[in-house]
């Protein structure tokens, strides 16, 4: 988390101050994060999906193309896994229509 954090802090624009949403995961919000000094990070309520587009892409990705299998291996796991995000990505409106809140077009 620490590198991704340092990756995104990278990518603020001078003098910007990036604020980044981040459910109550341990690893987003445990003491241990080097938090960059231009990155905020807001603990959205847990059980909140609708805050947090990404969990419904999860689940989209477990629904079609992770669930009812039996995996051999480990590597057989991240072989699926990386296929899937293949799939996905190579369907950018399918990410968009997902993650689209009718409500937050309003603001």
């Amino acid at each position: 988390m620490n590198l991704h954090l340092a990756e995104i802090s990278l990518h603020v624009a001078p003098g910007a101050h990036a604020v980044v949403l981040m459910d109550q995961a341990g690893w987003h919000l445990t003491p241990k994060l080097e938090l960059p000094a231009n990155i905020s990070i807001i603990a959205i309520p847990s059980k909140c999906p609708e805050l947090n587009p990404q969990e419904n892409i999860w689940q989209f990705m477990r629904d079609n193309w992770l669930s009812n299998r039996v995996f051999s291996s480990y590597d057989d796991i991240v072989d699926h896994c990386c296929d899937a995000w293949n799939k996905l990505v190579d369907q950018p409106w399918k990410i968009m229509s997902i993650g689209l809140r009718n409500w937050a077009q309003e603001f």
